[in-house]
């Protein structure tokens, strides 16, 4: 057998391995965001610190020395309760709202002075004594917030159904003063109000004028209103208004505008003509604002009381008086003339005259006036002495500031 050949070996072929690539070179990391800056806030408040601080101060003094006013304004009313003087001086007030007045240069605007002052005159009068005010309610009427412009927020406020009602709480001391609407720049005299002055022996001692602007009230949509309450002033101040944008509804008399917002809640189908205060008060919504048919729609307001003002002077008193001529009258001629006669020999201005029936005969008229002046002034004395000779009436109503 003869031996196997050998086949010659193979030569091992290496595989070269890959070269692992090793960098010689180190990468930096990825750059990180740079710290954010510092909010300039708290430097801010930091800035803010000492203004705040010097505030601080201000309101410590200024709480201090309102409480050493208020309690000179708790002396002064022990002694006007000793000696029975009245609480409320309107000429007092008005010298106070001029005196400040002139001392302020500002940035505070006069209004927004007046009405601090306003506030810190009503806690005096709340400490010299517990104040009642009448007025036509219920709250949120117009009545209400000339008797707050008036008095302030820290004295107490009554209301009332009616006008007579508020006369007859004041004669009977169940309220200190009584604030009733007299006439408005755009529907005139309030007749009801101003009638009542011939029977009641209760003194004008102060008057306020009160902005108007009334708002269309109601849960109902404006398509489907079918009757507008308001007091029957409101409703004249507004009567293009709502002729135009709600011919289909009825209008209809309330007893006041704030009681016709508790009407238009309740009742489907109704809608009110009030104050939008009124409407907050009550929680109704507003459909639409400024529905007033003027711009600059002022009501007239007077406060009466038991005991006459004292004059101010420089020419800013207004005294109103009542004058009847009698029931003659209207058969001689001239009887008008006759009875102004006694003011223009004087210089006294005559700023309005109205007629109202005495209500006690045919044709029989009382006048009501409104002259520059105090009262007690001699010339507006003479004028009245002289009057009183051939007028079977004149009463005088009350003396006030005329702003």
């Amino acid at each position: 057998m003869k031996p196997s050949a050998r086949r010659p070996a193979k030569a091992k072929t290496t595989v070269p391995r890959r070269p692992v690539f090793k960098p010689t070179m180190k990468f930096a990391p990825a750059p990180e965001k740079p710290a954010a800056p510092e909010v300039p806030a708290v430097a801010g408040r930091d800035a803010l610190a000492p203004l705040r601080e010097k505030i601080d101060g201000l309101d410590r003094e200024i709480v201090a020395l309102l409480n050493q006013r208020l309690a000179l304004a708790a002396e002064i009313g022990k002694h006007k309760r000793d000696t029975g003087g009245p609480i409320y001086v309107p000429e007092r007030e008005d010298a106070v709202l001029r005196k400040v007045a002139g001392l302020n240069h500002g940035p505070l605007k006069p209004e927004a002075l007046r009405a601090v002052y306003r506030e810190i005159m009503s806690a005096a009068i709340a400490l010299e004594k517990p104040l009642r005010i009448a007025y036509l309610g219920p709250e949120a009427t117009n009545s209400h917030q000339a008797a707050l412009k008036k008095f302030g927020a820290s004295v107490g406020y009554q209301p009332f159904a009616n006008f007579a009602d508020i006369f007859t709480a004041v004669e009977k001391g169940e309220v200190d003063h009584g604030v009733v609407p007299i006439e408005n720049s755009t529907e005139g005299s309030v007749r009801d109000a101003l009638d009542l002055f011939v029977e009641s022996d209760l003194k004008i001692i102060s008057q306020i004028h009160l902005e108007i602007s009334y708002c269309l009230i109601s849960r109902t949509p404006m398509e489907k209103i079918q009757r507008v309450y308001s007091k029957d002033q409101a409703l004249a101040q507004c009567r293009r208004w709502l002729q135009r944008r709600l011919p289909h509804a009825q209008p209809l008399d309330a007893p006041s505008t704030s009681h016709a917002v508790r009407i238009a809640r309740d009742e489907p189908g109704a809608a009110a003509v009030a104050s939008e205060l009124a409407a907050l008060h009550h929680d109704v919504p507003v459909l639409e604002r400024n529905i007033q048919d003027i711009a600059g729609n002022t009501t007239r307001f007077l406060v009466i009381g038991k005991q006459a003002a004292g004059p101010v002077g420089g020419g800013r008193d207004i005294s109103s008086y009542l004058i009847s001529l009698g029931d003659g009258a209207a058969a001689h001629s001239g009887a008008l003339l006759k009875m102004l006669m006694p003011l223009a020999e004087r210089g006294i201005n005559l700023s309005k005259i109205e007629s109202r029936p005495s209500k006690k005969r045919p044709w029989e008229y009382y006048f009501f006036l409104d002259v520059s002046g105090h009262h007690d002034e001699p010339a507006l004395r003479a004028a009245v002495a002289e009057l009183k000779k051939f007028c079977p009436m004149v009463k005088w109503l009350g003396s006030y500031v005329a702003g």
